[in-house]
């Protein structure tokens, strides 16, 4: 069921920006879901527009269609509300011009490959007076707030660790699909930083830091990270993450997640606190409490909300103007620990050819035997390496207090240095 809430005076006019892939589903949903008086299309910014299956609608009603985002607004357009949907690296950039040009924005998750243009989209929201959704979905369900809610108030007491297991196998359609999949960077030398951790698991590492935000709309800081990190496919970054964090409180998170399983693992979580353990997809697929006096309540699923609960959230908050629920702020701690991972494991190691066998009904590689390794890893809360897996090898520990770079520049190299290596 959709949100009900009644329709503004004027319906929302909502700019589109990238229509192909994820975004075809923000259409689809705006589309079919949303009454007309409440958002209306007023333009699509694609240079792949003629691909999309509503094309022909747009010609006819028609709909606006520019190739970039600047010449939509150097046209004289507005928009109240810029849905950004498309790659990776063009995220922070499409949705400060959308900023500058006075609409609110809704950006897809990650909010950017890297950190300094996080904190550019952040200063830019602030500067323009309007606000940025990035889009976990997640973290605008119900289920979620409400068990944010309580760890907020310290019904759990203190939180110990948090873990998170995805096993989400991907065929070379996947990294066939554009031209940025498993990537570090673009041809133009755009950092996108393409990866389980910072695409579609992105979610879940977030949901880790966003329990532990001190307020709704924010996070935990992370302060360090070791990761592991392998490949089995032909691409540039992994397909294969492990990671140990910490919180400026010392909480530790733990994040498994892998494309090249055999067998697939949709999302699970454990929480455990002082006073109570949390599990999600483990093995209902509910949030579970049971505390240590044995009381046992469930907060239901996040996937109880629709996917898109973001979109009607945004739509709503033009006019009424509430309360973010997941903005830059609330986002950035993701961002900040998958740079770190990408510089505890500079030099992506390649899972032994052994170990590599090719699914050629499914067309995809997959790892003999990981699914088992990182259970087990799970279950004990350790690395791979800590187990002692022999093609394992842990990164360097990186310290992420005060971290506000990608790549992280020493203190010691002067600003001319630093200016010739980026």
């Amino acid at each position: 069921m959709q949100p009900t809430e009644n329709a503004p005076a004027t319906p929302v006019t909502v700019l589109m920006v990238g229509v192909g892939g994820y975004g075809h589903y923000y259409l689809q949903t705006l589309r079919e879901q949303m009454r007309p008086e409440r958002a209306r299309l007023c333009g699509i910014v694609d240079p792949l527009a003629h691909r999309s299956e509503y094309y022909p609608r747009w010609i006819e009603d028609p709909i606006p269609i520019f190739d970039d985002i600047e010449a939509y607004y150097q046209a004289g357009r507005q928009a109240d509300l810029s849905v950004i949907a498309s790659p990776i690296h063009f995220h922070a950039h499409q949705s400060c011009v959308a900023l500058n040009n006075g609409s609110h924005v809704l950006c897809e998750k990650p909010i950017a490959p890297v950190v300094q243009e996080a904190d550019l989209l952040s200063r830019t929201a602030e500067g323009a007076g309007r606000w940025c959704m990035i889009g976990y979905q997640w973290s605008f369900s119900h289920a979620i707030q409400n068990l944010k809610r309580d760890i907020r108030r310290g019904l759990f007491g203190e939180p110990l660790r948090l873990k998170t297991l995805i096993f989400w196998p991907r065929d070379d359609a996947y990294y066939q699909r554009n031209g940025w999949a498993g990537r570090i960077k673009d041809n133009c030398g755009r950092w996108i930083l393409d990866s389980p951790a910072n695409n579609a698991m992105a979610h879940y590492l977030h949901n880790l830091f966003y329990l532990l935000g001190e307020e709704t709309a924010s996070s935990a800081v992370p302060s360090d990270v070791v990761a592991e990190l392998y490949r089995a496919n032909p691409i540039e970054n992994f397909d294969t993450a492990v990671c140990r964090a910490h919180t400026n409180r010392g909480t530790e998170l733990l994040f498994y997640g892998t494309h090249a399983t055999r067998g697939d693992q949709d999302p699970m979580f454990q929480l455990e606190f002082e006073n109570a353990v949390i599990r999600y997809n483990d093995p209902t697929p509910e949030i579970v409490v049971r505390t240590r006096q044995d009381e046992c309540w469930t907060y239901g699923s996040p996937e109880d909300d629709p996917q898109f609960k973001k979109l009607f959230d945004a739509v709503h908050a033009v006019h009424a103007l509430d309360p973010l629920l997941c903005g830059p702020a609330a986002a950035r701690a993701q961002c900040v620990c998958v740079n770190g991972m990408q510089e505890s494991v500079p030099v992506i190691a390649s899972f032994s050819t052994s170990m590599v066998q090719r699914d050629e009904e499914k067309k995809r590689w997959l790892v003999v035997g990981l699914d088992d390794t990182l259970r087990e890893c799970y279950r004990q809360g350790v690395l791979p390496s800590e187990l002692h897996i022999p093609w394992a090898s842990q990164g360097k520990s990186v310290d992420l207090r005060g971290y506000d770079h990608y790549p992280s520049r020493p203190a010691n190299k002067s600003k001319r240095e630093r200016s010739a290596t980026e």
